[in-house]
């Protein structure tokens, strides 16, 4: 009892002598900028001696750090109202006027400090403090325990973890990275900690025994993040025919990232599989679209619907980061940084006139800047929490990749540039690891990946909704009726129908009777949907509707394959020249409308096509195997969503400590069987028990 009443006081004078030292620093840190800054000025009633002035700086410096630490907290409570993107500019602010009346504290006449110089002094005492703190932590594990609780937002001393010893399980999604781009990061260097998992050499000298295995595995036909992560978490995602579908029975377009939409998704896949999900027992979900049944909830996107109170946990995972004011202002300081980035690289693009380019202005370096920093920065932070914890599973998405290779190319230096930053973070959460009171097992895995190339209207002049328009005999825009491809529909029309199409200059003209067609896109996938007929049309249908949509649109040199429902076949998938197979029998080794597509896109396609709400026309555009492109049906050069090229081949890397993903030789096919083999390794860490049972599974038959 003595020996640990004497640990605990040693351990609350380390505490005292560490918040000396940063005291010291910070007050070291004002007097320097006082200064050099001419509008900050330090000031004290009987003089301008410097041990008055020091003395004066040591009470603002003081006052400045309990004022962040009560006041703090209660200022990011309501900054909770405030919207995610607007609030890297408040914290400077905010961080200022705590400053201003911290120095009104003092025993100075006349305190002096602009307000915008005290936004600049706020923010280098925060960011001098916190790395302070952290220099001082980093060789006393004690030290370095609470450092990074106070990170995650659990203050207080280490608390000993009573928990079970065996392995958790920490599963990182690395949004869009495909395999391919994975093994290209490692090769050049860019991945260091991934490569050091592989066990290949990343530095002069540097070798190591590899502790991880790779494995590719294939998507569905819709190669999203809401198809995939709803499989993995939640054991299927039956009917998620892609990102964005009108569902005609509901009269309503979903959308895989609209928190009411996702709430939906989820509901129906609980329903269906009968369980909660891969997280339902002890687990934290971080940054996804879809909770995996956890209790633990940070920026979960299907619990933003719900109603502000404690059952909304949505954002409650930024309360728990910018709490502390060194991460607020060190996460804003970044934002702008990576503003100003995006702005310079999107700059130099334009200039150079690569190609394919995209715009890339408005709000979209502000909304770079938020995926890439802002939700990096708060889930990372948010999993640290989760290990030191000693939660059993965790599963938590980063983004930034993804969306910074939509918009500059999914080989671009932009984004290498991006997978560095993401493998620091793999690092730090891996060191983390090695502080939590349980071992575990990090997995890395990837929803998707991507596929470059230009756009549909960047190669065409036309979006697919003006082909659509022109093959219904619809008018179109002036621009799209002087493109060849407008040209083409309009004369596709005319002889189907026998008959001149009236010109109309590009404006609407309403129908009446009939409603025109709803076009969407999900990357290079397009669901073409008749609201007005309540059924899903056949290929009969629509010809007897629009003679010359179909042809149009399977004769079109960027579309590579046509699916739509056939009174005759039950389903066919139509080609360019006339080319026409039945979903029945649709085989890798035959020629015809898929051939480009590679093993598997028949199997599919075949279970798209038995979806309830799949579209009226499902497109596809072309693929060019050699070179790797498709053509995105949204602007977007670098896209997922439908068949063809990397996009569909994403990576699972497991450590070796756990069972294979599948025997040698055999594949892993769909984010239901991800959900499989994951659900495997948690048993075999004496996880989570998900009572979802697949019959005949072989992976499950493996299981320890």
């Amino acid at each position: 009892m003595r020996d640990v009443g004497a640990g605990r006081w040693r351990r609350i004078a380390g505490r005292i002598g560490q918040s000396v030292a940063v005291w010291a620093v910070s007050t070291v840190t004002m007097l320097v900028l006082a200064g050099i800054l001419p509008d900050f000025q330090i000031r004290t009633g009987d003089g301008d001696s410097a041990t008055r002035i020091a003395v004066t700086a040591a009470i603002g410096a003081g006052a400045f750090g309990l004022l962040s630490a009560l006041a703090w907290p209660v200022l990011v409570r309501l900054l909770l109202l405030v919207p995610a993107l607007v609030l890297g500019l408040l914290v400077f602010f905010l961080n200022g006027a705590l400053l201003l009346v911290a120095l009104r504290l003092t025993p100075a006449d006349r305190p002096e400090a602009a307000p915008e110089t005290a936004v600049v002094v706020a923010a280098v005492m925060s960011a001098v403090a916190s790395a302070t703190g952290a220099a001082l932590a980093v060789r006393d594990d004690d030290a370095y325990r609470r450092r990074l609780y106070r990170l995650a937002d659990r203050r207080g001393t280490a608390r000993p973890f009573d928990g079970p010893t065996m392995p958790g399980v920490l599963f990182l999604q690395l949004d869009g990275v495909g395999h391919d781009i994975l093994v290209r990061a490692v090769e050049k260097g860019l991945m260091p900690t991934v490569a050091s998992w592989l066990g290949v050499p990343h530095g002069p000298g540097v070798t190591g025994r590899a502790t991880h295995c790779l494995t590719p595995w294939r998507t569905d036909w819709s190669s999203q993040t809401g198809a995939s992560q709803l499989g993995i978490l939640h054991g299927t995602n039956h009917d998620i025919p892609a990102f964005r579908w009108y569902e005609k029975d509901n009269r309503e377009v979903m959308v895989c990232n609209r928190p009411a939409s996702a709430a939906e998704l989820q509901r129906r896949a609980v329903e269906r599989t009968g369980d909660g999900g891969l997280l339902t027992v002890d687990g934290a979900s971080r940054g996804n679209l879809f909770s995996g049944g956890a209790d633990e909830q940070a920026l979960v996107l299907s619990i933003a619907v719900r109603r502000r109170g404690r059952e909304n946990r949505s954002r409650a995972g930024y309360f728990a980061y910018f709490s502390d004011p060194a991460n607020a202002v060190r996460t804003a300081l970044s934002f702008f940084a990576e503003v100003g980035r995006e702005i310079g690289q999107s700059t130099v693009a334009r200039m150079r006139k690569r190609r394919p380019r995209v715009a890339r202005g408005g709000l979209y370096p502000f909304i770079r800047a938020f995926a890439t920093v802002v939700e990096r920065d708060v889930v990372v932070a948010a999993v640290m929490g989760d290990m030191l914890a000693g939660r059993t599973a965790v599963y938590a998405d980063l983004v930034a990749y993804d969306e910074v290779a939509h918009h500059s190319g999914p080989h671009s230096r932009d984004t290498e540039k991006v997978l560095q930053r993401l493998d620091r973070s793999l690092a730090l959460i891996a060191n983390v690891a090695e502080h939590a009171p349980r071992p575990y097992r990090i997995v890395l895995l990837s929803d998707h990946g991507q596929s470059p190339g230009e756009t549909f209207l960047g190669r065409y002049g036309l979006t697919l909704g003006d082909l659509v328009r022109a093959g219904c005999g619809l008018p179109v825009p002036r621009k799209a009726q002087r493109t060849h491809s407008g040209a083409e529909a309009r004369a596709a029309v005319r002889a189907a129908l026998r008959r001149p199409v009236e010109e109309t200059g590009g404006q609407h003209v309403p129908t009446g009777r009939r409603s025109e067609p709803l076009v969407l896109a999900s990357g290079n996938l397009g669901l073409i949907s008749f609201p007005d007929v309540p059924h899903r049309m056949t290929k009969e249908e629509i010809d007897a509707r629009h003679p010359a949509l179909l042809t149009t649109l399977a004769n079109h040199p960027g579309v590579g394959f046509v699916l739509v429902r056939s009174e005759e076949h039950g389903g066919v998938v139509l080609g360019a020249h006339g080319a026409e197979l039945p979903v029945d029998d649709l085989d890798d080794e035959l020629p015809g409308p898929l051939a480009d597509f590679g093993p598997g896109a028949g199997d599919a396609v075949r279970r798209t096509h038995s979806f309830p709400h799949t579209a009226d026309i499902m497109v596809n555009s072309w693929y060019d195997p050699a070179e790797g492109e498709v053509l995105a049906f949204e602007e977007q050069i670098g896209s997922h969503g439908g068949l063809g090229g990397a996009q569909g081949r994403p990576f699972l890397l497991a450590p070796l400590a756990l069972s294979a993903a599948v025997e040698e030789g055999a594949e892993l096919v769909g984010a239901e069987h991800i959900h499989r083999v994951l659900r495997r390794w948690l048993r075999e860490c004496n996880g989570p028990q998900v009572p979802l049972e697949v019959p005949g599974d072989p992976s499950d038959q493996r299981a320890a």
